[in-house]
């Protein structure tokens, strides 16, 4: 993990004192008959209307049982694929991707290929398929040996594989699939786990995240705790087995509250009570007043110059208190009364405490991709820009510290604001790409239809053209989502309303 700063701090000073702050990661890997291209396509690799309806009725004839129209049908998939391909390669940009959920309605024969077709007759070249979310995960029931259930439980479909199945009609396509997952909020089902209470996220008032967030269905872990990181993993590497693109990791940060607790600016605001955060916190005291002062900073949210002078008599024989990532300033000398040294001892402590609960995160995700490293499949981590910024000595509440990202990962931006035209989405995504290191592959995420804008905000034909600028520094955007594009259909299948 790199010792840089974070980029939103605002003072130089605080910024300097922040980065004395962060340390590096305590991460451990555990033993664990066709036309030409240039005609079928519009100038956002858009399929014609002629060559969908073509293919939609061949499928259609073969699903009625037709082998002739079975055979036209494949051979057109097969040709779209490749128009697709020779499109994408000459058009920005090279990588646009649909963001899609699945649904256990989706087993129905015939349901797959529609769905992938249609995506391809949109122009995308890549798939973020949903594979654990809500504490529920996409592997069939008979071959799922991780803690949450699967998506499909209808009885007689046990052994329907569904992200297998998809991953393989979205290849028949031309389309890369990538497995989009939920990172630490691990759902309501794993709370109501008995024997995983401990590996709950807890803040300083005894709360976790299913007091704080509104639909009551967000359980967010604590990082540094090994079960966590075990059943995590487990999941990851049987989702692996099924050989995507690539991984998604959304959710990569604490919980989003609302109002005043929006802004974190006192220890109890954060996420780092429960036991195993706790005592990786203890592990950063480098001598006995480093420690007891992080205990006592941690149960109060402060200490006094009282406090100092106390833990002085304690360990005469010791210096300064010291912890990882605390440099003394200059000319610091022992002999300045507890008094002078409080409000600089108990700045740093804050500083100690933020870093820590964001290198939880950074260790997470250096864990998380490390299978997919192991057999070279790329990963990408999922962030709000304004997730990891400062507003006076506070910071956001999901403490999201993408600028530290590893830039050996996919970094999806979710360019989400909204203002009523592309200004706000433009600069969300220039923020990004003006931190992220010349090596980082930036894909931004936009909300969005095509044809119309939605929620306030314009068409993604407006948004696209707007982020058009950024080329060739942007090669890839993605567009959440499905469901937008096609809410008829999105709701059909979600209660499994077919004619």
């Amino acid at each position: 993990m790199s010792n840089r700063p974070l980029n939103s701090v605002k003072s130089k000073l605080f910024c300097q004192r922040l980065f004395a702050a962060i340390f590096s990661s305590s991460f451990l890997i555990p033993n664990f008959g066709s036309q030409p291209a240039q005609a079928q396509v519009t100038k956002y690799c858009q399929l014609s209307t002629a060559a969908v309806k073509a293919k939609e009725n061949l499928r259609l004839s073969a699903f009625k049982g037709n082998q002739d129209a079975q055979n036209r049908y494949q051979q057109l998939v097969q040709q779209h694929a490749q128009e697709l391909q020779s499109c994408r390669s000459r058009t920005w940009p090279q990588t646009q991707a649909l963001w899609l959920r699945l649904y256990p309605c989706d087993i129905r024969p015939g349901t797959l290929d529609y769905i992938m077709d249609r995506i391809v007759n949109r122009g995308y070249n890549q798939v973020y398929l949903e594979v654990f979310y809500d504490g529920q995960v996409l592997l069939p029931a008979v071959a799922n040996p991780t803690v949450w259930p699967s998506v499909i439980r209808t009885s007689g479909s046990e052994n329907v594989d569904l992200l297998a199945i998809a991953i393989q009609k979205g290849h028949q396509r031309g389309l890369k699939v990538y497995s989009w997952m939920f990172t630490t909020n691990f759902g309501y089902t794993y709370a109501q786990r008995q024997d995983r209470e401990g590996a709950i996220a807890r803040n300083g008032k005894g709360q976790t995240s299913l007091y704080v967030v509104d639909n009551g269905s967000q359980v967010f872990i604590d990082p540094y705790n090994p079960q966590a990181k075990r059943d995590y993993f487990q999941m990851v590497q049987e989702v692996l087995r099924r050989r995507p693109d690539g991984l998604l990791f959304d959710y990569v940060r604490y919980p989003r509250q609302a109002g005043s607790d929006s802004i974190a600016t006192k220890v109890s605001d954060l996420w780092i009570f429960s036991q195993s955060t706790q005592e990786a916190l203890f592990r950063r005291a480098q001598n006995y007043k480093g420690l007891e002062l992080i205990r006592r900073f941690l149960s109060k949210g402060y200490v006094t110059a009282g406090d100092i002078a106390q833990v002085d008599k304690l360990y005469p024989q010791e210096g300064e208190p010291m912890w990882q990532g605390r440099i003394l300033p200059p000319r610091q000398k022992s002999i300045l009364s507890p008094r002078d040294r409080q409000p600089l001892l108990q700045s740093e402590l804050w500083l100690l405490a933020v870093a820590h609960a964001m290198q939880g995160i950074l260790d997470f995700v250096a864990l998380a991709s490390y299978p997919a490293k192991q057999l070279n499949i790329s990963s990408g981590v999922v962030f709000f820009p304004g997730g990891n910024q400062t507003v006076g000595q506070g910071y956001d509440s999901r403490l999201q510290p993408w600028d530290r990202f590893p830039t050996d990962l996919e970094w999806h931006p979710m360019a989400y604001a909204t203002c009523n035209n592309v200004n706000c989405i433009t600069e969300q995504v220039q923020r990004v790409l003006s931190i992220a290191p010349s090596n980082t592959q930036v894909i931004p995420a936009l909300a969005g239809k095509w044809g119309g804008s939605v929620s306030n905000r314009p068409s993604l034909e407006a948004q696209m053209q707007a982020l058009r600028k950024f080329a060739p520094q942007l090669k890839g955007v993605s567009h959440f989502a499905y469901s937008w594009q096609y809410p008829e259909n999105d709701s059909d299948r979600k209660f499994c309303r077919f004619k």
